[in-house]
């Protein structure tokens, strides 16, 4: 026998158990195999469609946080707008406010000024009058020493008073 070329009883037993072993897996085999591969694929395919789906879910969170996004510059565009509208107005009634506090304080101050100038002016007065009286007095002193004087005092103020009376 040689190496190379195999004998008919060898050939038939390789032949017999390669028949056996490959019913043996025909029958118990290669259905667990099978069905193995196609839970695998089936899973594959699950598991892509399942990827298609959040690929479709993230496309659409996108848009929809795209389209916030621009919902949210807009409200903010709004309310910088509103808010500077508002502090414009406040900054207006501010000034109004302070022009009108300005004019009373002014009003006020001149009314005090008005008021000590009269007191100041009746002052005045009140003390030029008591000088006048004090001068009048020491001037009438002097010159009622004398009577003639006296007389002559007397009758121009007669006078006066008559040519006052009758201008009244």
């Amino acid at each position: 026998m040689s190496l190379l070329t195999p004998d008919f009883g060898l050939l038939f037993w390789m032949v017999l158990s390669f028949s056996i072993v490959f019913g043996i897996l025909a029958k118990f085999g290669f259905p667990i195999i099978t069905k193995m591969v196609d839970e695998r694929r089936d899973y594959i395919q699950k598991s892509l469609d399942a990827a298609d789906e959040a690929n479709k879910k993230l496309e659409n969170i996108k848009l929809e946080s795209e389209a916030i996004l621009n919902e949210a510059r807009v409200n903010q565009s709004i309310l910088i707008k509103k808010a500077m509208k508002d502090g414009d107005e406040i900054i207006q009634q501010a000034k109004e406010k302070a022009s009108i506090e300005a004019g009373k304080q002014l009003a006020e101050a001149t009314q005090q000024i008005e008021a000590q100038k009269q007191k100041a002016l009746h002052e005045i007065r009140s003390q030029v009058a008591m000088l006048s009286v004090d001068i009048a007095e020491k001037i009438l002193r002097n010159e009622l020493d004398h009577p003639e004087t006296q007389q002559a005092l007397i009758s121009k103020l007669l006078d006066e008073a008559e040519t006052v009376n009758k201008n009244n």
